[in-house]
């Protein structure tokens, strides 16, 4: 075992789009725009969800969470696909690999629990009006969102491990444009059922749980809004739920259809098409749909284009 992965830890070859060598150009162009608008989109919603007093509540606490995670996501992941699709050289070191692994594993872990938390928020807010603000103060808040992180990266732990065990005899051509569990487990040359199993049952776990809690809360949010008598106060309340439901719904459909499933029966094109969107897709479209169907978000923004709000800033 210690011989056939010795030769592993000289580095892999990421085949990415090599197969279709004319999309390497335009994808090289959309994922580098991608990029950008992330980058922008994310810390655009950071510094005004900390800047701005408007902003100062549990949920764009949160919601400046997802955006910071949002932002190392793409970061984990995007420039290795740029420089790949830009040159001849399509390899990534052993531990560069393990490390990609290991952040978009926990980043994407993280996601799964944080998306639930912004729920039970939600919930707190809608149902609970007057006892919102004991429910989520500002320690428990932090607490909870640093346990949050602390989950993500700890699971992370225990899946890449699992991943990188495998004896893979010498094999390093991974048919991804990223290293990511089903890609590399699919170099495995022994019986790997243990540990697609243990895989499993962590993924099943980790994205499952958390959703139907998300849907649980969500029902009850229903039925507290069929109450409300005003139409205007019983919209607002759908509206504060609808950009968190559409980002739920983009990422656990992907992510779901990825890592709840053996990784034997993986296959290669479904599996770049999944990885783009929650990879790429989903991080870059987050800020956008919480800034356009929200008028506070938008209204901050707005006040962060003028030359006071820096001077207030300061």
């Amino acid at each position: 075992m210690w011989t056939s992965n010795q030769s592993s830890l000289e580095g892999f070859v990421l085949l990415g789009f090599s197969d279709r060598p004319w999309l390497e150009k335009p994808l090289f162009v959309i994922f580098l725009v991608a990029y950008i608008f992330a980058l922008f989109g994310n810390i655009s919603i950071i510094l005004v969800s900390r800047l701005d007093p408007q902003l100062n509540s549990p949920m764009y606490f949160f919601v400046s969470n997802l955006s910071l995670l949002d932002l190392c996501y793409t970061t984990s992941t995007v420039p290795q696909m740029l420089v790949n699709l830009r040159g001849p050289e399509k390899t990534i070191s052993y531990g560069g690999c393990v490390t990609q692994l290991y952040i978009f594993l926990a980043l994407g872990s993280t996601e799964c629990i944080l998306l639930a938390i912004m729920a039970f928020d939600r919930y707190a807010a809608i149902c609970k009006p007057l006892h919102y603000p004991v429910i989520m103060n500002q320690r428990r808040c932090v607490h909870m969102a640093a346990g949050t992180w602390f989950s993500g990266f700890a699971n992370s732990l225990v899946q890449s491990t699992l991943t990188v065990v495998v004896p893979r005899c010498g094999r390093k051509i991974v048919d991804h444009f990223f290293c990511e569990v089903p890609a590399l487990m699919k170099l495995a040359c022994t019986d790997t059922h243990i540990n697609e199993a243990e895989l499993n049952v962590l993924g099943a776990l980790l994205l499952l749980v958390p959703l139907t809690l998300i849907l649980g809360t969500y029902g009850f949010i229903a039925q507290a809004v069929m109450k409300i008598h005003s139409a205007e106060s019983r919209w607002k309340a759908f509206n504060t739920c609808a950009s968190h439901l559409l980002v739920v719904s983009m990422f656990y459909f992907t992510a779901i259809s990825m890592y709840v499933q053996p990784p034997s029966s993986y296959t290669h094109d479904r599996g770049k098409i999944m990885a783009l969107f929650y990879g790429i897709v989903t991080p870059t479209l987050n800020p956008f749909i919480y800034t356009l169907r929200n008028k506070d978000v938008k209204a901050a923004l707005r006040k962060a284009l003028t030359k006071e709000f820096w001077v207030k800033a300061r």
